[in-house]
Formats: structure tokens, sequence, C-alpha cells
């Protein structure tokens, strides 16, 4: 296995991973970061410093628990995922725009993306840590901040389900035309990641693509304390 994240990131089959998420609209990464790169960014939370903005998510009824988002320049960790991750990505959103009927938009580096949300007013970073302690949880939602958006974002598990919490679970619920919503649970091991759609996603049925709308959230964490650091690639107003 390469050594430095970058190159752990260019590594990853994204063969698969492009397969995975054109067939199934999310994809799991394996464990892309160690215990003392997850322990590193665990330590960031006491460090208001990193911090633009706090979020204590039963105050808007968005859940139970605190996300943070960090502020620019984010440390070099996120910013190497940030980063690293786009441009794979990128092919997959402008592949997904294309069968939507839609013309490609998303240039294929990131600093070029985020000059696009700067031009819209977009300039707060989103990268953000979420902490819940028991009893804790998030509500079904959308990342959208602003006019532009990526269509996907990737969140890693900062510490060991069953060791250190439970409960806990992703959920990933796709809104499908005129029929019932579909319910994902997936559970993800320390320094493992998943990329999923930030709102919606193109599905193949008997007359071509269709949309799908996809909300996510967290089930309620029933010990211990869990912690995840979210990728999010566009900016905020």
């Amino acid at each position: 296995m390469p050594n430095g994240l970058v190159e752990r990131i260019a590594a990853l089959d994204w063969n698969s991973l492009q397969q995975t998420l054109d067939e199934q609209g999310y994809a799991a990464i394996p464990t892309l970061l160690d215990k003392d790169q997850c322990n590193e960014i665990i330590d960031t939370y006491g460090e208001e410093a990193h911090f633009r903005s706090t979020i204590d998510m039963a105050r808007y009824r968005f859940g139970s628990g605190e996300y943070k988002y960090y502020q620019a320049p984010l440390p070099a960790l996120l910013q190497q995922l940030r980063e690293g991750f786009y441009p794979e990505l990128a092919k997959t959103a402008n592949r997904w725009l294309e069968q939507l009927g839609g013309d490609a938009i998303y240039p294929a580096a990131l600093p070029e993306f985020l000059e696009r949300c700067h031009q819209q007013g977009q300039l707060r970073s989103t990268p953000l840590i979420l902490k819940y302690e028991e009893g804790g949880y998030n509500c079904l939602h959308q990342d959208l901040y602003g006019e532009v958006f990526f269509p996907f974002q990737v969140v890693f598990a900062l510490n060991q389900k069953e060791k250190d919490y439970t409960g806990g679970e992703f959920l990933l619920i796709e809104q499908r035309p005129r029929a019932q919503s579909r319910g994902h649970v997936i559970t993800l091991e320390q320094g493992a990641g998943l990329i999923f759609p930030t709102n919606h996603r193109p599905v193949l049925g008997s007359r071509g693509y269709y949309k799908t709308t996809l909300r996510h959230g967290v089930s309620t964490i029933t010990s211990g304390i869990r912690y995840s650091l979210g990728i999010i690639f566009h900016d905020a107003k």
C-alpha cells in the first residue's frame, strides 16, 4: 500500500468505484485513514482556531449532536482528501449529467470548481467534523449551500463502531418517482469512507435514465461517542 494519503487515494480501484457509483449510487471506500490520522482529525475538535462555525443540531432541529465547519485554510489532511477525491468524482458527475440529458459542467480540478463557487458568493469552507454522544442522531437531509453544488460528498468514520460507540449507522434514503422510498443502512470501519450523492442520481429505466432524490442521516447512537468527517466539495454562502 502506498504510504502517502495522496498516493493512497490515487491507488484506489477507481474503475470499480465508478462502476459501483453508476450501479447503486454510492460506494464504500476501504480503510484509507490510519488510526493516527483519525486521531489527528479528532484532536482538532477541541481546537477552536480550526473552525469557522459550530452547530448545535438540536437548536435547529437537525437532530441531536454537534458539528463544526473547518475554516480555510483547511488542515493538510482535509485539503489532501478534498483535492484528491475531486478529479475522479468530477468524471462521474459529468457522466451523470450527460445521462440525464445535460452538459458536462464540472472542471477537472478542485480549484477551478471552487472559483465557480466564489463567483456566486459561496466563500465559506464546508468540510466538517461531526460528534454524536449517546442518544444523538442526524435527521435526513441534503448538504446544499448555494446555487453551485457538487453532486458527491464523502464521509469518513473516525472511530470504531462496537468499540467506541454502538448504533449510529449511516442512512441513505432514495426517493424514486411515483414509488416508495428505498433505504440503505451502511456501517463503516474506522478510517473507511463512503462516497454518496449530494442530492440526485440517474437510474436507468425502460425509457432511459431518470432522476431519483437522495437524503442522508445517522441513526441513533446507543452508547459511546461517534466522530465522523464530512468532505463537501462546494463552498457555502
